[in-house]
Order: structure tokens, then sequence, then C-alpha cells
């Protein structure tokens, strides 16, 4: 069995997600502060092979009224730019609407102090793609 990623993009920040292996349940992996492009796209790939990843998900941070904007296009330019370094792994994009606010309050409702909330919080919209996307799966 393999896993599924999730990636919820940002300019300075990655959050990464993994899926379990039954692909039913979602796990925060970690929060990757940005170094530069090729950097970037390196660390991402090199998770793949030894997580047994085969499908990476990306947030799809789409505007509320439906549009896509600035942003979306970056996702996919760097989505585009990671299937080419890894073309055996599938990549997939979820609606990441609302998934950062999600994540915030429930990191408040948890009591998780300000300068803690910021380090967390992109794993935690990761998670909560991932989430999102396994149960659409189903």
């Amino acid at each position: 069995m393999n896993r599924v990623m999730a990636l919820d993009f940002g300019d300075a920040r990655i959050g990464i997600a993994m899926s379990d292996i039954m692909k039913i349940i979602a796990n925060g992996y970690e929060t990757y502060k940005r170094v530069s492009e090729e950097k970037d796209l390196q660390y991402i790939a090199g998770l793949v092979k030894p997580n047994s990843v085969d499908e990476i998900v990306f947030g799809l941070p789409i505007n509320m009224d439906g549009t896509e904007g600035d942003r979306v296009l970056r996702t996919r330019e760097f989505a585009d730019k990671l299937q080419l370094l890894i073309p055996n792994v599938k990549i997939s994009f979820q609606d990441e609407r609302l998934t950062t606010v999600t994540g915030e309050r429930m990191l408040i409702e948890a009591g998780v102090r300000r300068e803690k909330r910021k380090g967390v919080i992109d794993k935690i919209a990761a998670t909560i793609i991932l989430q999102q996307y396994l149960d659409c799966k189903r």
C-alpha cells in the first residue's frame, strides 16, 4: 500500500500531511520553511520514496467567489515542476477554501498560543486538505 501526501503551498512555508497506508486518515507531517524553489522542489520530491507516496494533493487556493487568482497559478506552476521530478506520482488538487481558517479556529479552541499557531497552522491546513480529499474518495 502507498500513501497520499498533501501540501498547503504558501509563499513562506509549505504545510505537509500524510495519509495512513489505508488512505483513510490524514496526519500532520511537518511545516517546511521554504528556501528556494529548486530546494523546495527537491525537498518535497525527496519525501516521496521514503514515505511510499504515490499521490500528492495540492490545496488549491480558489477565491471565495470560485475564481482562480495568482496564488492558484503559482500553486499549479509549482505542481507542474514537481511532476517533472517525480513523473510516476499522481498530482491532484483539492479546493482549500477556509482550511486555514478552520485550522486556526481548532488551534484557538485547543488553547494554542498565537506564536505557536504560526508554526503549525500550515501543517494543520494540509491535514484538513488531505482529510477532505480522502473523504471525497470514499
